[in-house]
This record gives C-alpha cells, structure tokens and sequence, in this order.
C-alpha cells in the first residue's frame, strides 16, 4: 500500500501534509482555479476530511515508474454516494507536486461544493496559519 493511502485511510492528516512538496499545485473537482502552495493543500484535504463520510478508497493505481498514482474512492457528503479519483504526481524527492480530484455523479459534487464552500473560511484560517 502507497504512503499516501495508508496516511489518508489511518487519519493521519500530518503524514500526508508531509507528503506535499511545497509548490505543490491542487485542482479541486468544484473549483475553476487550481490553488498553488502546501498550506492551502492541507487545509483543504483537512476540510474535505470533514465532509466527507464512509470515505474508502477501493483501487490504486500507479505508473511503473511510481511518479503517477490514481487511487479510486467511494465516500458520501450531505447524503450523497459519490465515486472519486485523486490523481497525484511525485516529483524527483517523492513529494507531491500535482493533487487532482476528480468526482461523479453531477448530484455529489454540487453537494461537495456546498460542503466545502460551508468549510472554507475555517480552511483559508488554517492556510494562513501555516504559512
């Protein structure tokens, strides 16, 4: 199992902020811009810890080189089943510098985006506190 996913399912949200290189760039499901930097990664994977409900991750995938991961998941917010992939990107420390999500049904992700707009001033507090 990838350090990533044994972080993430045990919980342990410091061992994964410790995985993200420092310009690190996250492209969020709901939003249109990506957001460039450690601090706002972290705090936005802590704010989607809290939204999200029976999350389990059920495939991962990776390049034989090991640089490019897919790990498939299934978790529900607000009620809603969604299926999911975060798309991660190592670079040469084996830190990683691209975090993509992507997720489906249209239905889960409006409820996604709701819930992380409720989080997001709590998020871009702890931001701003890493920073």
């Amino acid at each position: 199992m990838h350090p990533f996913r044994k972080a993430v399912e045990s919980g342990d949200l410091d061992a994964v902020a410790a995985l993200l290189a420092d310009d690190v760039v996250f492209t969020s499901p709901v939003a249109f811009k990506p957001y460039p930097g450690k601090a706002i990664t972290a705090a936005i994977l802590r704010g989607v810890s809290r939204v999200f409900q029976d999350f389990t991750y059920i495939r991962e995938i990776a390049n034989p080189d090991g640089r490019d991961h897919a790990f498939v998941f299934t978790a529900t917010v607000a009620g809603k089943h969604l299926q999911g992939c975060d798309f991660l990107h190592f670079d040469d420390n084996g830190k990683i510098d691209e975090f993509t999500v992507m997720v489906r049904p249209l239905s889960a992700a409006q409820a996604l985006s709701e819930a992380m707009g409720a989080q997001f001033e709590q998020i871009a507090r702890e931001a701003a506190a890493e920073q």
